[in-house]
């Protein structure tokens, strides 16, 4: 048999790549980085590495750089709550996820955005768990009801509770990680155990230019000592925060992602780390951050390009929309996106669902990007050789006029040679107009309730739920927060 060709993708020429690189490294060593954090100066500078204490600046060397490259793992390895389902995070597999963090939800009752509450979370999270196509969860929302001392880890415990599915997460507080650390190792069983089997990714963000903040570089060297995977979320805006040029904003963003490498190995050589981001090319039209720009996504694109030159694993925030609604719009930014991250075999890509410069969040679009991730999984398997001989074998005795239908061949093959999409329309024009004439909104929204209406898929066995709940209420306690919603 003939190997599979995937369909892949690339924006850069490896001399390229190759001077990104050596411009982000000599900008770490003759500009520095700003650490806004002593552990991670104290690291660095027993590493051996200027430091500027006046200003908190880092200067990192090449060489520092490349060995904490090389004992960076290139390939992560997460696993389902159970712990008996593998995710490999490396080389070309993709996997989707929602994108995390939004802060409203569109009402497809009302058509509007509102504030999100915990309802709404715990709605997405039985969601996504049965939506095929998205393998991770993520943090996707904040409750506006639960005070900001507990919103990030009250996010992480409903999930847990709720969903069988890896997750993509983070700190709003230094002081959260204890916690939510605590109730995945409640999940595993023990520390060495999650570190084996790795449940959640933190996400870390750098704020640019060159900075890496305390509460983030704390993430990197808590997760890292932890066996956490940490995400990189370098997040240039183009003539803002970083450089106006595509390729000037990639420098910064190796930059920063470099330095965040470092941090974590020399806090836990072997840390595993994935090489992310969330930068967007700046409107200066409108003061927005465009997700959905082609520039956006071909930063996306490049910057993942040049992680894999170094063997790290990668993320994006792609196959989302800046869109307000299900329109046109919503589809046609996601759906190159996806399709984008999937020949760019990106790791990790977080967006589905979102909406509205990644602060909203739709149950029905949520639906309607499953599929679409579907068609982009499906895009990458490529075109399989099923037979030795392809076609020349089927055609012996062949009349003019003749179907394929009843061919045992065709039995053989067909579902496994296509796909089937369930709310995308394939019908005749008149079989729509008998079914009622509804758009891909309003479907989207009857296969929600369906879902939903059949009750959760996967909740959490209620002994471990009574160790989350106990791990919960106690750092609730303790921060002053005397109730918590109802779930």
């Amino acid at each position: 048999m003939i190997p599979t060709t995937r369909p892949k993708l690339q924006f850069l020429s490896p001399e390229f790549v190759a001077k990104i690189v050596e411009e982000g490294c000599l900008l770490l060593e003759q500009q520095g980085i700003f650490v806004e954090n002593y552990e991670a100066l104290a690291l660095l500078a027993a590493a051996g590495m200027k430091i500027d204490a006046s200003a908190a600046r880092a200067h990192l060397t090449r060489k520092l750089i490349d060995d904490c490259l090389a004992t960076t793992p290139e390939i992560i390895k997460m696993y389902d709550r159970s712990g008996r389902k593998e995710y490999v995070v490396g080389g070309d597999e993709i996997h989707f996820d929602p994108g995390s963090a939004g802060v409203s939800v569109l009402d497809h009752a009302t058509g509007a955005e509102r504030r999100a509450v915990t309802g709404d979370l715990v709605r997405l999270y039985d969601l996504v768990e049965t939506l095929p196509n998205l393998d991770f969860q993520s943090t996707a929302l904040v409750s506006s009801e639960v005070p900001l001392p507990v919103a990030d880890i009250w996010r992480l415990y409903l999930g847990l509770l709720r969903s069988s599915k890896p997750f993509v997460t983070g700190l709003f507080r230094v002081e959260s990680f204890k916690p939510m650390c605590d109730m995945l190792v409640a999940i595993r069983g023990g520390a060495a155990e999650l570190a084996a089997k790795p449940l959640a990714i933190f996400d870390a963000c750098p704020s640019p230019p060159l900075k890496w903040s305390r509460l983030t570089t704390q993430s990197l060297i808590d997760s890292a000592r932890a066996g956490i995977p940490s995400e990189l979320i370098s997040m240039g805006l183009t003539g803002a925060t970083s450089l106006v040029t595509l390729a000037g904003t990639l420098v910064q963003h190796v930059a920063e992602s470099l330095a965040g490498i470092v941090i974590c190995q020399l806090a836990k050589e072997g840390a595993p780390v994935i090489f992310g981001g969330s930068p967007a090319s700046f409107d200066m039209r409108k003061g927005t951050t465009p997700m959905g720009a082609i520039e956006t996504m071909m930063i996306d694109g490049a910057y993942a390009q040049i992680a894999k030159t170094l063997r790290l694993p990668t993320h994006a925030y792609m196959a989302l929309s800046d869109a307000k609604v299900n329109d046109a719009q919503a589809g046609l930014e996601t759906g190159i996106g996806a399709v984008l991250a999937a020949l760019s075999g990106i790791n990790v890509i977080s967006g589905p669902g979102m909406l509205d410069f990644e602060t909203s969040q739709s149950l029905e679009k949520l639906v309607i990007d499953d599929e679409i991730c579907g068609m982009a999984k499906r895009l990458v398997r490529g075109i399989e050789q099923r037979d030795e001989v392809l076609a020349l074998d089927k055609f012996e005795g062949v009349l003019a006029g003749a179907q394929f239908l009843s061919l045992p061949h065709t039995r053989q093959w067909y579902r496994k040679e296509h796909s089937f999409p369930g709310i995308i329309d394939r019908d005749t024009y008149e079989a729509w107009v008998a079914l009622g004439g509804k758009t891909m909104d309003q479907r989207a929204a009857e296969e929600v309730a369906k879902r939903l209406g059949a009750g959760p898929t996967a909740l959490l066995e209620p002994k471990k739920a009574g160790d989350l709940k106990r791990i919960m209420d106690s750092y609730a306690s303790a921060c002053g927060v005397a109730s918590l919603p109802e779930i």
